[in-house]
């Protein structure tokens, strides 16, 4: 399975400055899931300018809908 890399920044949420991993999905979940955290674009807008991607935040996000 190939990364289209280009395609993938087109549809990339993630606003924090310098991410290395920026339209590398699988680099993305990988760093993240080592981490306990969400990537970016499973969050909306306003909770990804936060950065904060822990599980717990998206939990309560999706709880409170």
């Amino acid at each position: 399975m190939n990364c289209d890399i280009d395609k993938n920044l087109a549809q990339c949420t993630c606003t924090y400055p310098g991410c290395s991993r920026r339209g590398k999905c699988c680099a993305c979940l990988t760093y993240h899931k080592r981490r306990g955290e969400i990537p970016a674009c499973f969050f909306p807008p306003e909770i990804e300018a936060t950065y904060d991607r822990s599980i717990a935040r998206f939990v309560s996000y999706h709880s409170s809908r």
